[in-house]
């Protein structure tokens, strides 16, 4: 046995190691120092963090993820649990500090029931066997919502996020985008940036906005319904495959060369016009011989589109890039409902309405490029929220209130369970309060109060909807002030979390490789 142990200890002599319960004990710190780094940002009374770059430069957010993703974290478990929230942003947009701060207080339950003999394998079970349950309390707890819940969910999810007003012209941009596109789908909905103006002047255009005008001053808008063609490439002179040397040996052999290349390229013109194009986008260049022909064929043309607005393009408009003007099919030509151009901060940009609701682009504005980020973060944020509603219609009440209904539901579960897993079941009912105790700490609440306040009016009233209203304080019903959160989000907080804080516990050894000597890197002035 001692020469095995010799071997092993031979083998991993260039790396330190941490095991058993003192690894946990490490591990679940990380997580700890890693949520309170967010855990004042929660909720509509959270506050903000200045973040400073190694560069200088600064970053006032209320963002959770934000802050998570902008620290230098290097530590395995809390960049495990950064990733974490990266996947909750990534999937439903919001609840990405609910899920920092949910893992880390299951860790911290779970590392209290190590201490007192319980195996860490018993209390991850005890975790898994809280799920179904949760997932049945959400559900029956659920409203179907309205257009109306819907929009006063997108504010509640900008809680915190700027004054009153940016909030609602934030919370309108996106409720209105997402059910003007209706897919769902967050990506769907261009957003570009103005510095100039207010916020408040922000507004959600119909159409694909570029910054671009069209190739020739002589070409007309398109006021009325027409066909449009996307060509992944360009309209130029065609160049030779191989490299050639011309010897011109005749006087205008150059001229003659010249009109063949005009001629190639009429023809390529003469087939747009065969079929019917009224606007072609390309994605490199237009020789400047072809603008006066394409304005002669009455075809509106734009070029050097980014790959990006030529999909969006193509979305809105039901086209199909194509390689070849020689090669046009007609299930390659999409259809605008209308084009036209604006001419904004002495900048011009084309307008592309496609004939159904898909394609739509905000136009936010403000006077600083750091309050138009903010304003990005928070809208993408507000526009996630409106998506996740068309998705998945139903709302659960804020202010805690979700969180305090499955503390008490499981509480109940947990009496039927007679192994060990009644405690783990115990402390997932105790992580869980953790988000209305926080919500009522930085609204400057007493936070045990406030949470034996909302538990008291849940069992007196018999209504999961009873939460504590920040705003004035009260424990009032959801529901009636407006306090909604959509079901998804946390859903998805709270099974992410879990898994996380699994994954953690299932760590028993953590070793470190120790980095090898290095030479400096000297270089002498000059080289």
């Amino acid at each position: 046995m001692s020469m095995v142990q010799h071997e092993q200890d031979s083998v991993l002599q260039d790396t330190s190691r941490v095991a058993g319960r003192q690894a946990l004990r490490n591990n679940v710190e990380a997580a700890v120092a890693l949520a309170d780094a967010v855990r004042s940002t929660l909720g509509p009374k959270g506050l903000d963090k200045m973040l400073l770059g190694s560069d200088g430069s600064t970053l006032v957010t209320n963002d959770g993820v934000t802050v998570l993703e902008t620290a230098k974290v290097l530590h395995p478990t809390a960049q495990m649990l950064i990733s974490t929230s990266r996947a909750q942003d990534d999937e439903v947009r919001d609840g990405t500090t609910s899920t920092v701060i949910l893992t880390a207080e299951l860790l911290v339950n779970a590392l209290e029931l190590v201490d007192r003999g319980i195996h860490p394998a018993t209390i991850a079970s005890g975790y898994r066997m809280c799920l179904p349950i949760i997932e049945k309390v959400l559900k029956d707890i659920s409203r179907k919502s309205t257009s109306n819940d819907s929009l006063n969910t997108v504010i509640t999810s900008l809680a915190g996020k700027g004054d009153q007003g940016l909030q609602n012209v934030l919370a309108e941009l996106a409720h209105n985008a997402a059910i003007r596109e209706g897919t769902g789908i967050p990506e769907d909905t261009r957003i570009i940036k103005h510095r100039t103006g207010s916020i408040m002047s922000s507004k959600l255009v119909s159409g694909i906005v570029l910054a671009k005008s069209r190739v020739h001053r002589e070409m007309s808008m398109k006021p009325d319904t027409g066909r449009i063609l996307v060509l992944d490439g360009g309209l130029e002179k065609r160049k030779p495959e191989i490299d050639a040397n011309l010897k011109i040996t005749q006087l205008g052999a150059i001229k003659a060369f010249q009109e063949r290349e005009n001629i190639d390229l009429q023809k390529r013109v003469d087939d747009l016009v065969s079929a019917k194009i009224s606007c072609l986008i390309v994605r490199d260049g237009i020789e400047d011989d072809a603008h006066i022909m394409l304005a002669d064929a009455g075809i509106l043309a734009y070029r050097r589109v980014e790959r990006q607005d030529l999909e969006d393009i193509c979305r809105a408009t039901g086209s199909r890039p194509i390689f070849d003007l020689g090669d046009i099919d007609d299930e390659d030509v999409g259809v605008f409902s209308r084009i036209y151009e604006e001419k904004w901060n002495n900048v011009d940009h084309v307008i592309i309405e496609g004939p159904t609701k898909s394609g739509n682009t905000v136009v936010l504005r403000g006077s600083t490029d750091l309050r138009l980020e903010e304003a990005k973060r928070a809208f993408d944020d507000a526009l996630g929220v409106a998506c996740q509603l068309i998705r998945e219609p139903y709302i659960l009440p804020g202010g805690g209130a979700s969180q305090i209904a499955l503390a008490r539901q499981l509480r109940r579960f947990a009496e039927t369970i007679p192994g060990r897993e009644q405690m783990a079941i115990e402390g997932f009912a105790a992580a869980l309060e953790a988000i209305p105790r926080i919500l009522s700490s930085n609204a400057g609440l007493d936070p045990i109060d406030e949470l034996l306040r909302a538990t008291a009016a849940q069992a007196d009233s018999k209504s999961a909807w009873q939460g504590l209203d920040i705003n004035s304080g009260q424990i009032t019903d959801m529901g009636e002030v407006s306090v909604t959160e959509p079901l998804s989000v946390t859903k998805h907080a709270i099974s992410g979390a879990t898994e996380a804080a699994i994954s953690v516990l299932r760590i028993d050894d953590v070793l470190w490789a120790k980095q090898d000597a290095q030479e400096p890197d000297w270089r002498e002035e000059g080289d």
